[in-house]
Parts: C-alpha cells; structure tokens; sequence
C-alpha cells in the first residue's frame, strides 16, 4: 500500500541554522505517529512543512500521493490542534467546532449536525450550547480536536497539545487521544519532547536530533533496542558504559556481554538492574518514586542508576551488591 504521507529529502535553515537536514519519511494509513526529540531537533518545522505553514527550501511533501509541497494549509488535506487551542472566545462550542465546515460553505443545519456527531465523539455532546470559558483545560483541548476532525482531514498534526496540561490531566487526555484515533482512523502526527507520552500514544515513533532522524520504529522496539546512542539516553533513563569488543562479546567495567566486533558502548536500563549479584556498589541517592525506588550508585568509576521495588531497604552509604540481566543489556556502535 502507498505511504500516506512521504517525505522526500526536505532540508530547511533558518538564517545560519540547519534545522532540517536531508530528512525522508513515511507514514502509513490509520497510524499514530509521535516526532519525539529535545527543544532545536526540528521536529515542530516538520510539523509546519506538513501542515503548510513553511515551504521547504528542499525536498517535498506527498499527502496520498499529491504533491503538496506548495500548497497552501487551507488547501491540503490536513488538520492542526495547536497547543494553545485557539478557540474562538465569543463563539458557542458548536459553533467553534463547525467553523471550518462554514468556511467550507456547508449550510447551518448540516454543519450543526456534524459538529453535534464530532462533539458527541470526544465526549462533549452536552457542551454545545456552551462557550469556551466555561470548559476546563482538557474539555477545551477536545473542542479543538473535534474541530480539527471534523473536516474529515487525511492526517491530524497536532503541535504539543497535552504540554499545558497538569500530569494527572495529561494522562487522562492521553489515554482519550489513542481512543479517539482508533475510533475515527485518522493518521494522527503529534510533536512531543515528553518520552513517556509518546510511548503512551504512538505505535510509530520518530525519534529526531539536530534535524536529523535518530531512529524510528514501533515503541517497544525504539525503547528495548535503540538504533543509537543518542535514542539510548533519550528514550528514557540509561547507563552508558564503554567497552572493547572481541570474538563475539563486549568487556566493560561491569561485565562481560554478547556483542558484535562493532560494539563500542553498552546502554544498561535502571529497571535491568536488581540486588544480589556480582557487582559490589556504594549507593549515592535513593529517590522513592512510589512502585519503585530509583538508586544511584558507584560501582569503581561506573555511575549505575538502578530502579529497585519499592521495600528494598537500601540507604545513602550502603554498599551493595548488583546484577545486570545480560538479556537486555544494549549494544550500541557509537
């Protein structure tokens, strides 16, 4: 099947400043993509080129295979929710939901009625009547949903739109963002620099630096077997220990492991790391973290991040002793 939507080769800069460099992608139908990396890694430019809002000064964008790449925003086949909503203060929620249909020209009674039908999908049906200040935070970020949904866009782009959010809210809007998907199939491309959030939502993650893409993959994969280094360290908590590879294995300060003559550098997840081994360790900071106690500790000149249960009776001082499961350790070529 043809990608939904490719980038070919789109390279951008602002002034002196590379923030695209030769990046092709492809994203398949009904698919809930997160472009993950740290503030500069052109991730939200990439979200702009594809919604429009910037035309690259190379390469270009194909949404079902038309060429895109200068078309205006109001004439692609895409959406965007922007992370402050943007909602129209003097207008009803019916109204602000219906609005791109009465640019389109539909005639009111049509046009209500759809923005009934979306508003009943993220669970506002009851709000129509209502204005935006009388939502809260959440309810006003599934009003700009439902308004972007509803003229049936190909892709939904969506620019941050939890990071206003608090954390227990945030989740709670992430778990309705997947539902919301997978009910209405639209091909959804977040922006996030949140790791846990775009584990949470995505079953493609793009994981992007310095304008590049690092890696890329389903999030299992990109968490448990990162491509890089810098996807290791990114892609949640990790120990970076080096090491010298030969006849199949990898020595390193904290053991030996199954690697290839290309090995450079092991990444060790804190969560692969239990008590009761070989390792002999000092514990420099324990933080409880409720189902788990996150540990540092030095074991020779290795700082080794552990997250042990939560009644493991460990202190600031204590020497123990530490395990590795050799099984997911990560091998990494750089």
């Amino acid at each position: 099947m043809t990608a939904l939507v490719a980038i070919e080769h789109v390279s951008h800069s602002f002034g002196a400043a590379r923030v695209l460099d030769d990046v092709s992608l492809s994203l398949a139908h009904d698919s809930y993509t997160v472009l993950l990396g740290p503030s500069g890694s052109g991730k939200t430019t990439m979200l702009s080129i594809l919604g429009g809002f910037i035309a690259p000064q190379q390469g270009r964008v194909l949404i079902k295979g038309e060429d895109c790449t200068a078309m205006a925003p109001a004439k692609r086949p895409t959406a965007t929710v922007f992370q402050d909503y943007a909602l129209f203060p003097h207008m009803s929620i019916g109204a602000n939901v219906g609005f791109g249909l009465r640019m389109m020209g539909m005639a009111r009674r049509e046009r209500e009625a759809q923005a009934r039908a979306m508003l009943d999908v993220v669970g506002l049906s009851a709000s129509f009547e209502r204005k935006p200040h009388q939502l809260s935070g959440g309810q006003r970020q599934r009003v700009a949903l439902a308004r972007a949904l509803v003229v049936q866009p190909a892709v939904l782009l969506l620019d941050e739109p939890l990071g206003a959010l608090d954390l227990k809210l945030r989740r709670q809007m992430q778990d309705e963002l997947k539902a919301i998907q997978r009910r209405v199939g639209t091909a959804f491309i977040h922006v996030t620099h949140d790791q846990e959030e775009a584990m949470a939502l995505a079953d493609h993650i793009v994981v992007m630096n310095h304008g590049r893409i690092e890696d890329q993959g389903p999030p299992e994969r990109v968490y448990a077997r990162p491509a890089t280094r810098f996807t290791a360290t990114f892609m949640g908590e990790s120990t970076i220990v080096p090491g010298t590879a030969a006849y199949g294995m990898i020595d390193t300060p904290l053991g030996r492991f199954p690697a290839g003559l290309d090995a450079r550098h092991v990444a060790i997840r804190p969560e692969h790391v239990t008590l009761g081994g070989p390792i002999a360790a000092t514990v420099q900071d324990v933080v409880y973290q409720g189902s788990f106690k996150r540990v540092t500790a030095q074991a020779g000149e290795t700082t080794l991040l552990a997250r042990l249960p939560a009644a493991a009776a460990v202190s600031v001082g204590q020497q123990v002793m530490l395990a590795i499961d050799p099984a997911h350790v990560i091998v990494l070529k750089d």
